[in-house]
């Protein structure tokens, strides 16, 4: 069968791709491996019909507003209920509380030292700053640096009239964001374990790096400048979990004229003469286009489903190092009733519908890193918390709940084989840490699911189980994300183009490399001008 455009994958950022090009009147089909679209982000039922867990990504805030309203989420399903505040209690009984409110967030920090409370609301405006000048960095295909091409130089011009913006200040503050640790930007501003361990959790969450690593520092601005409901630096959960942000992407495809077909593993991205023609099926079937879109991990794409004797030497040598470790364990629970944090029993939902933390310092947090990288599981893992079901309850059965920790950190070789009796015993101390402070929760766990970084890897497609699809470090961001000369979304396959998580603007569930490619594509399609 010949199409326009052929997606391969079936994430959301395929999915988004596949929207926009619909909905500009292309013929195109998607190709997903596994039976449901959503890749990392996507609800499933493992504990029978009555829950529904979100296995990976488990929270949204990066997919831009205008995509929403582009596709028209909101009439297939897409509603988000925000996401409470952190909430990190402590081995001691005691409990740092944020709060969305300047006034009380001053005043729970204060509990914690005075100083700390000033200086958060500095940090707070500082990120803010910063934020808002990376931020539309986001949704821009970078340039090529270093060619001499005109039309280059004229991408280059353009980085350069928005780069005009940043001051003096603001050049030093983003080069020291950029290279510098989470630790080496919090322990300088703040006093107190219970502050530098819970604001450090943004820096290393779901990277194979600790606190004292650099680089750390941008990871952290990454997860402050998405934005749910207006408000920045905001998070939330999706109703029905992740695969609502998925399914809703589905059907605004289908309702654009999209196909989709699940259970559609490509075997090879065709080629001939340096241009692509269409896909293989596993199956055999094959599928004709002058366009392909691939989403997979960058080392599927062009290590497996191309052969990379086809592609630049320089090319596949970057493909080949691309760094996509990753230490991550997703425990998914199922508790036949709310959880009672011993430092805040009552049921209030900016509690219990937000994160709950446990990280009881910044050296903790380091030190669980260094025991994985000398090959040992974390001692006492640190997890992000969220209790979905508090603010949805189609989740659960009334009075039972779903728990969703996602925690770190394991060896990164765990990715090469399943550890199952090291994974279960990692599991059975968080438990005993969630016990610790939240008496009674280990009798309340109905179900456990345990996803360490193989099942990532040979179930979702996230190679190392990284689940940016590659590591967010200086050396891998902007226009070497992922290979030097194309980050502008192209490949070096004539109509062969790139859009997965491990582009630019990916990291999290954005759909802006979904986006930004289908711009690329029509721009490449214009006549050329002078």
């Amino acid at each position: 069968m010949t199409y326009d455009v052929i997606v391969v994958g079936g994430g959301h950022n395929g999915l988004v791709a596949a929207g926009y090009l619909a909905r500009a009147g292309w013929r195109v089909v998607v190709c997903e491996r596994r039976p449901v679209v959503g890749g990392a982000a996507v609800s499933e039922r493992p504990f029978g019909p009555d829950y529904t867990v979100t296995s990976l990504s488990y929270v949204v805030s990066l997919l831009p507003p205008d995509l929403v309203r582009d596709l028209r989420l909101a009439q297939h399903g897409y509603h988000v209920y925000p996401q409470g505040p952190y909430f990190a209690p402590r081995a001691d009984g005691r409990a740092l509380r944020m709060a969305t409110d300047p006034r009380r967030r001053h005043a729970f920090l204060s509990e914690f030292g005075r100083a700390d409370a000033d200086a958060y609301e500095e940090w707070d405006a500082w990120l803010g700053r910063l934020g808002a000048t990376v931020g539309p960095l986001l949704h821009q295909i970078p340039p090529k640096l270093g060619s001499h091409r005109p039309a280059d130089l004229l991408g280059q011009a353009g980085l350069l009239r928005h780069l005009r913006r940043v001051d003096v200040r603001a050049a030093v503050d983003l080069t020291r964001l950029f290279t510098a640790s989470i630790a080496d930007l919090v322990e300088p501003r703040f006093a107190s374990d219970a502050v530098r361990g819970l604001l450090s959790v943004s820096g290393v969450i779901g990277t194979w790096a600790g606190p004292r690593s650099a680089g750390t520092g941008y990871v952290m601005l990454h997860h402050h400048v998405g934005e749910v409901g207006g408000q920045q630096a905001a998070w939330g959960f999706p109703r029905g979990g992740m695969g609502g942000v998925s399914n809703a992407l589905a059907a605004a495809a289908r309702a654009f004229g999209a196909e989709i077909r699940c259970a559609a593993p490509v075997d090879r991205i065709l080629t001939a003469g340096g241009a692509v023609r269409g896909v293989a099926l596993a199956d055999g079937t094959e599928l004709r286009a002058p366009t392909v879109v691939t989403t997979a991990h960058p080392q599927v794409s062009f290590l497996r489903l191309l052969d990379p004797a086809d592609l630049p030497a320089d090319f596949v040598a970057d493909i080949r190092g691309w760094q996509t470790r990753s230490g991550t364990v997703k425990v998914n629970f199922a508790v036949d009733r709310l959880p009672v944090l011993a430092a805040h029993p009552e049921p209030d939902p900016e509690v219990y519908g937000g994160t709950i933390v446990l990280a009881e310092s910044l050296d903790e947090l380091e030190n669980a890193y260094q025991e994985a990288v000398a090959g040992r599981p974390a001692t006492a893992p640190f997890a992000d918390i969220c209790i979905p079901s508090v603010v949805d309850p189609t989740l659960a059965p009334q009075g039972r709940h779903v728990v969703s920790a996602f925690t770190q950190w394991v060896p990164h070789t765990y990715a090469a084989a399943p550890h199952e009796a090291e994974l279960a015993a990692y599991a059975d101390r968080l438990t005993a840490r969630v016990e610790a402070v939240a008496p009674g929760f280990t009798a309340s766990v109905l179900h456990r699911q345990v996803i360490g970084p193989h099942a990532m890897e040979t179930e979702y497609g996230l190679v190392g189980g990284n689940i940016f699809h590659g590591e967010l470090t200086p050396g891998q961001m902007f226009h070497a994300r992922p290979a030097a000369g194309y980050a502008d979304l192209r490949t070096p396959v004539r109509g062969l183009y790139q859009a997965g998580s491990a582009t630019h603007g990916g990291g999290g569930v954005t759909g802006i490399p979904g986006r930004n490619v289908v711009r690329q594509i029509l721009a490449d399609r214009r006549p050329h001008r002078r």
